[in-house]
């Protein structure tokens, strides 16, 4: 409908005109509404229909990713298990049987003892066709020898083929580097559309008379009201979950992770080198932290394992989950690192000299400054390990909560898309909210948006495009209601 209301045909224009009375005094001018409402609309609603699609996919595998390590302790029951209890072989021995089980065909790279009784050893090998932080592993009983099973595991967390699969599509859908950029939009635009959700909801809860109605859904509502009130009141309750999981998933993004990156060398929060050149030097161990396994270019004895562990006990190494990999190259020492991820923190490591038996260097957690122990903390209670079953239901519970507003974001859309010949436009806020905002206004978000696409880079370019496409889009509008036999008066009436 127009705002302009029509007039019989032959009515005057002004009572005056026909000599009747003057006309009563004029309405009060209509106060002019605000702009930052409208503008912080608009961006949730298109950032939540056009990013919607990739924070859904990352919700969705981030929920199933948290709960892959039970579900490998079933799918893998054989591999992961002893049948006795008992530790009967040194390493030395279950080396030589994984080695004799694998022939020619690749370079042993690592050893994990078995953390529990009834657990088997992980023989690792470095093999050509392999991926980035990919190792074979051969599962040994450490009592009977019996090689358990044979598999691809990746990463310091040992992630099994069921977990890396997921793992993958959780980070870049199975399209290699060029993938990465989606879980980079999800992770970056999840945190802006909160923060402008809580906005647009600390709005409504001060024109609110019933305050706890923004906290729960709205009792009796139905139809879109209904599903707006399941939206906002369930959002309100993720944001600090939902926040936590955009923050620490761009530190493992292409673009905005290296500026994290670059902000931790420069502040000096990096996680200490474990220096692993016999002799002293200036090389460090660059694998220390990152799970990726170099197979030694020298031939190692088996038994030295054994020694090495012994060692390393005795300096700062607890017995439990534990990697040992020997030298990756003439001069250099053996390394033992903890990797145990869950509360309390153990990754302490130690460099020997295979040789000799001493201790090259020694790097304890305690050590860590305290911006790299929190980022350690972070990582790890973003995949679900810190905490265990407690973390990994929490998880679980916000990452489902984040993919159902994505889709009660839809179904309100489509519950009040434009549809035949109306002009409403639901779900964007009025076309002027910018232009109309102070000289202050506009440069405020200016340089917020600046500063946003410095340190998020694709959101940086995103961001241009939904405002270049917008504008073509309004520009388009407004010549065709130019056009229209009304002047532009149809269709200007928009409804949030």
């Amino acid at each position: 409908m127009s705002i302009t209301e029509s007039r019989p045909p032959g009515a005057a224009s002004d009572p005056s005109d026909a000599g009747g009375s003057p006309p009563a005094a004029s309405a009060p001018p209509r106060r002019p509404r605000g702009w930052a409402g409208p503008l912080l609309l608009r961006v949730h609603f298109f950032a939540g229909i056009l990013v919607g699609p990739f924070i859904l996919i990352a919700a969705l595998s981030g929920a199933l990713y948290v709960a892959t390590p039970q579900l490998e302790r079933v799918v893998y029951s054989h591999e992961l298990s002893a049948p006795v209890a008992e530790t009967t072989m040194t390493l030395g021995d279950q080396v030589r049987i994984a080695e004799d089980y694998i022939g020619d065909a690749a370079a042993l790279a690592a050893v994990r003892p078995a953390p529990e009784p009834g657990d088997t050893t992980r023989v690792m090998f470095a093999q050509d066709g392999l991926g980035p932080s990919e190792t074979r592993a051969v599962f040994v009983d450490p009592g009977t020898g019996e090689i358990r099973g044979d598999l691809t595991v990746y990463g310091t967390s040992g992630a099994l083929p069921l977990r890396a699969w997921v793992s993958d599509l959780h980070r870049n859908l199975h399209l290699g580097e060029p993938g990465r950029l989606y879980s980079e939009l999800a992770a970056s635009w999840l945190g802006i559309v909160v923060v402008v959700g809580l906005g647009l909801w600390i709005s409504r809860r001060r024109r609110a008379r019933v305050k706890r109605d923004l906290r729960r859904p709205r009792r009796g509502a139905t139809g879109y009201r209904r599903v707006l009130g399941w939206h906002a009141s369930l959002g309100v309750w993720l944001v600090v979950g939902a926040l936590f999981l955009s923050a620490s998933g761009i530190t493992w993004s292409t673009y905005g992770g290296a500026n994290v990156a670059s902000v931790r060398a420069a502040l000096s929060w990096q996680n200490p080198s474990l220096e692993t050149t016999v002799g002293g030097g200036a090389s460090a161990d660059p694998h220390a932290d990152h799970g990726v396994v170099a197979a030694p270019t020298a031939t190692v004895s088996p038994d030295t394992f054994d020694d090495v562990l012994g060692v390393a006990q005795g300096e700062n190494i607890n017995v439990g989950l534990l990697e040992i990999r020997p030298p990756a190259a003439a001069g250099q020492a053996w390394v033992v690192q903890e990797i145990q991820r869950s509360f309390p923190t153990e990754v302490d490591a130690v460099a020997v000299d295979g040789d000799t038996l001493a201790v090259v260097d020694r790097v304890d957690f305690a050590d860590y400054p305290s911006m790299a122990k929190m980022a350690r903390w972070v990582i790890d209670i973003h995949m679900g390990s810190m905490f265990g079953v407690a973390n990994q239901v929490v998880l679980f519970l916000v990452a489902s909560g984040i993919a159902a507003m994505v889709v009660m974001g839809y179904v309100m859309w489509w519950k009040r898309r434009p549809t035949g010949g109306s002009a409403r436009r639901v779900g964007s806020a009025p076309r002027e909210a910018l232009p109309q905002a102070p000289l202050g206004g506009i440069a405020l978000v200016v340089a917020a948006a600046i500063g946003v696409g410095f340190l998020l880079p694709l959101v940086g370019v995103t961001l241009a495009a939904f405002v270049i496409g917008d504008a073509i889009v309004q520009s388009v509008r407004a010549r065709r209601g130019r056009n229209s036999p009304s002047g532009g008066a149809e269709g200007s009436v928009v409804r949030p």
